[in-house]
């Protein structure tokens, strides 16, 4: 494992203020623009309302988060997966998406009309630069960390480097299971991350290396999205089923709560895709 000065989780932690979900009024799974979704196994749609209500209440009550609620458009049924209405930036600000495929683009309007209700100033990416968001991209301390090629173009790192004046380190993605970043690659804090190498080009797992201090996450556990993770401080919620990577953060001193995705995963997501990071003003 690579090791580099980092900072405190407490540091992170503290620039995140609050959470974005939204309850699945109208969650479905009607068409299929990622490897994980089969039309031949859809989500039980009462099973998924189980499974959302004990991710919201796990923050809340456990983690002690507070969390912010969008209303599901009917016609958007991934709307659900708010990780991807836009990149947040401190000052209260957002970037908001420009999904690839039109099924999402649904979704850009009923994000838009929050933010500005909750005064937040809106940034859009140009004309045919596909990004999405916190799938693709997260803001650790001075840097933000891209994915791009299959949700997110390149043109929008050149972006967020000009909008915010913050060096982009920008990662490749070449699985088409591992279509966004926050389904192979977990900050933890400071600059520890964990990551599923084989999601990544050599390139960008060289990257990945230098600038952070890693744990590798295995294949099966990768399958069960291990890195689709909510960190909030010292407090790590993830997928059910992943007892190695468990294991190393509990080993160094994060408090663990599982919660079941099985019927999210089915729509290639999990507890992270579910949850946008509010900061602080």
């Amino acid at each position: 494992m690579q090791t580099t000065p980092r900072q405190s989780t407490r540091e992170r932690a503290t620039r995140v203020a609050e959470l974005l979900m939204c309850a699945p009024s109208a969650y479905d799974l009607l068409y299929e623009i990622n490897a994980w979704m089969h039309l031949s196994d859809k989500p039980d749609k009462a099973l998924a309302w189980k499974q959302w209500e004990q991710l919201y209440q796990t923050l809340t009550e456990q983690v002690g988060v507070s969390v912010r609620l969008i209303e599901q458009a009917a016609e958007a049924p991934d709307m659900v997966f708010t990780a991807n209405a836009g990149l947040p930036l401190p000052g209260r600000q957002i970037v908001l998406s420009r999904f690839r495929y039109p099924e999402r683009q649904v979704e850009e309007p009923y994000f838009e009309h929050w933010f500005r209700e909750q005064g937040y100033t809106v940034h859009y990416m140009p004309p045919n630069c596909a990004f999405e968001g916190e799938g693709d991209a997260f803001l650790i301390d001075d840097i933000i960390v891209a994915g791009y090629l299959k949700r997110t173009d390149i043109c929008a790192h050149r972006y967020l480097s000009q909008l915010t004046g913050k060096q982009v380190l920008s990662l490749e993605l070449v699985d088409d299971r591992w279509y966004h970043l926050d389904t192979c690659f977990l900050p933890l804090g400071g600059r520890l991350v964990a990551y599923y190498p084989e999601a990544f080009d050599w390139y960008a797992r060289r990257v990945i290396e230098q600038h952070f201090e890693t744990i590798p996450v295995s294949p099966e556990e990768a399958l069960r999205f291990a890195c689709n993770s909510v960190v909030i401080g010292k407090h790590v919620v993830m997928p059910a089923g992943c007892p190695i990577l468990r294991f190393y953060l509990e080993e160094r001193g994060y408090t663990v709560h599982e919660v079941p995705m099985t019927e999210f995963i089915k729509s290639g997501g999990a507890c992270k895709c579910l949850v946008l990071y509010l900061l602080e003003s």
